[in-house]
């Protein structure tokens, strides 16, 4: 008697593939934390970490962008050493300064990948060449909203700051980073597209 086997997909190329992406993306937002500097004026570093939030959004999308996020969270909880200065824990998420900042990932990649991508699907391989850079920076300055408001409310409440207190040692004292972090995300996208077309 014999037997017959058949090779079943339990996951789809597709995803597979997605999956990795996001895998990877999540790895370099950890890679990014370590490129980190003291502001001074702020208790929160200046970390690449968004940059590397925007480029997530940018090439995987609104889902899978957002899950890249959610797995560099759930790493970061289980005390890989993927935040800023390479610390680690759930306590990080729970009780320092930056929490805020943190959360707000997922939602910001989620953001700007559904605004680069004109909703929640993933545009086919080659198509950022035809994103142009106005709707790259709109999608970019609302994931910054995204991260400011999340990042003011956890510093607010973790220090007990007034919010106009949290914006101002939170939100103010960075945008001149955030605009850098955009014209980085625009060039590699650009060359990307270049490189693709």
């Amino acid at each position: 008697m014999s037997t017959r086997t058949e090779s079943v997909d339990l996951v789809g190329d597709e995803a597979a593939t997605n999956l990795a992406r996001a895998a990877l993306f999540a790895a370099l937002v950890g890679a990014f934390a370590y490129v980190s500097f003291p502001h001074p004026f702020s208790p929160s570093p200046i970390t690449l970490q968004v940059l590397g939030v925007f480029l997530a959004g940018i090439f995987l999308g609104p889902l899978w962008g957002s899950g890249a996020l959610v797995l560099y969270l759930a790493a970061g909880a289980l005390g890989a050493p993927v935040f800023s200065a390479g610390t680690g824990g759930l306590g990080v998420l729970l009780a320092e300064p930056t929490l805020g900042y943190l959360w707000s990932y997922p939602v910001a990649a989620a953001v700007v990948g559904y605004l680069v991508h004109g909703g929640g699907s993933l545009r086919g391989p080659g198509a950022l060449a035809d994103v142009g850079v106005g709707r790259l920076v709109g999608a970019m300055l609302a994931g910054t909203a995204v991260i400011y408001a999340f990042g003011v409310l956890g510093m607010a409440v973790v220090l007990d700051l007034t919010l106009v207190e949290a914006f101002i040692t939170g939100a103010a004292a960075f945008l001149p980073f955030e605009a850098a972090k955009i014209a980085a995300a625009i060039g590699v996208v650009r060359s990307d597209a270049i490189t693709a077309a």
